[in-house]
């Protein structure tokens, strides 16, 4: 059983649950308060969602659920069903991934790469409430987000650049 609060109609069948994931129609057969995180990764195997601390606190394991970035590691099952979610495996087919990846790279903004998917998808979610941000803006976007290798500045740098490379995209 499933909160109706979430969703007007979710689609949870014995143990299925119906959802999109990365356009695509898929259902999982399991439990309702598996997590997310786990399911992407192991159930169907889309290890650009990162692992970090199950906690909620890095954002290694961010994707995109029904417009809204998230920490998978939060979400149970059962919340996803009827949704859209996105991760960088399916966002990076878009012409606005083009454009953050530019943007990444020209400013050197990755290094280990870990906690990229998580920042690349936070500023996806930023530039769509808001296509011209500030630093201060950029900073509050990315908040959630760790990054131990190579601090805050080039990506907040990356996030500008693509704010103005990406001009109508967002």
């Amino acid at each position: 059983m499933i909160d109706k609060g979430y969703k007007s109609s979710p689609r949870i069948l014995k143990d299925n649950i119906s959802f999109k994931l990365n356009g695509e129609s898929v259902d999982w057969k399991g439990g309702p308060a598996m997590r997310l995180l786990d399911v992407l990764r192991e159930g169907f195997g889309d290890t650009s969602v990162k692992c970090g601390c199950r906690e909620g606190e890095c954002g290694a394991c961010a994707v995109i659920l029904d417009g809204r970035l998230v920490n998978s590691c939060m979400v149970a099952m059962g919340r996803t069903a009827g949704s859209e979610i996105t991760t960088i495996k399916g966002y990076k087919k878009t012409e606005r991934f083009a454009t953050l990846d530019r943007a990444f790279a020209s400013a050197s903004a990755i290094q280990c790469g870990f906690c990229i998917p998580g920042m690349i998808l936070a500023a996806e979610c930023l530039l769509c409430e808001n296509p011209h941000p500030d630093e201060a803006q950029i900073r509050v976007g990315i908040s959630g987000n760790l990054c131990r290798c190579t601090g805050y500045n080039a990506i907040v740098k990356a996030i500008m650049a693509a704010s103005i490379e990406g001009e109508g995209l967002w």
